[in-house]
């Protein structure tokens, strides 16, 4: 129920104004917003029916087709991804540095950078330190048109920080900590220092279903489904993506 106002500052009555990001701006998915912002700067832009491939880039993505099957973007959409994907990144891969940029921007008076890194271990799914276009719009399509149970393993990933199949309290608190240093300090009202490992406590007490100090993929996924707090809690992944 928090209203989300990074940016804003106090009028003289207290009252919080409008950021100069809108909540409507800023709440559409960062990475989309960065992608196709940076079409409005290519001076040749590709033909609609042009194939993904590019002789001039060190990666070769898969064919368009390929990935229309495996995402819910369309033919269209998938090339207006990649024209902005080619102009920010020319070798056909996403380094950690380009998301932190990424981040600093949407978010210039907080800090993004540990929440940057959380999110690109979770996009870097072989763990070799860059992104590759495929990998980027599949976990983009899971996250803005995935189900509920899609959606729900890709926040497992995220919170599992080292990828070894479960959740700690310490990994899910770092998660949190992360996104409230990004964003937390910038709501109205705005939050104390110890509201990430309160909201943490909370919410791991109900996934730790036996007990054991750790929560497993079905432990998260059943919790979440039946909890509408924590499912409130989940989507908030849906706001800083």
């Amino acid at each position: 129920g928090t209203e989300l106002s990074p940016g804003g500052q106090r009028g003289d009555r207290g009252k919080w104004q409008k950021p100069r990001i809108s909540r409507k701006s800023l709440m559409k998915c960062c990475l989309i917003k960065w992608i196709i912002d940076s079409t409005t700067h290519e001076t040749d832009p590709l033909s609609s029916d042009c194939e993904l491939e590019l002789s001039t880039v060190r990666h070769q993505p898969e064919g368009l087709e390929e990935l229309q099957a495996q995402t819910q973007f369309t033919r269209k959409e998938l090339q207006s991804l990649y024209r902005g994907f080619k102009n920010e990144c020319p070798s056909g891969l996403v380094d950690e540095e380009t998301f932190k940029t990424i981040y600093s921007q949407f978010f210039p008076q907080g800090d993004a950078t540990t929440y940057a890194h959380f999110l690109f271990n979770a996009f870097d799914m072989d763990r070799n330190g860059s992104i590759r276009f495929e990998d980027f719009v599949i976990g983009l399509s899971v996250l803005l048109r995935g189900s509920e149970t899609e959606k729900l393993r890709w926040a497992f990933n995220l919170y599992d920080i080292n990828k070894d199949g479960c959740i700690t309290k310490e990994e899910m608190l770092a998660i949190m900590t992360s996104i409230y240093d990004m964003m937390g300090r910038y709501t109205s009202p705005s939050v104390r220092d110890d509201d990430p490992s309160e909201h943490v406590d909370k919410f791991f007490q109900k996934m730790d279903r036996n007990r054991d100090g750790v929560v497993t993929i079905d432990e998260f996924i059943e919790t979440c489904q039946k909890d509408e707090d924590i499912m409130a809690s989940i989507k908030l992944f849906e706001n800083v993506i």
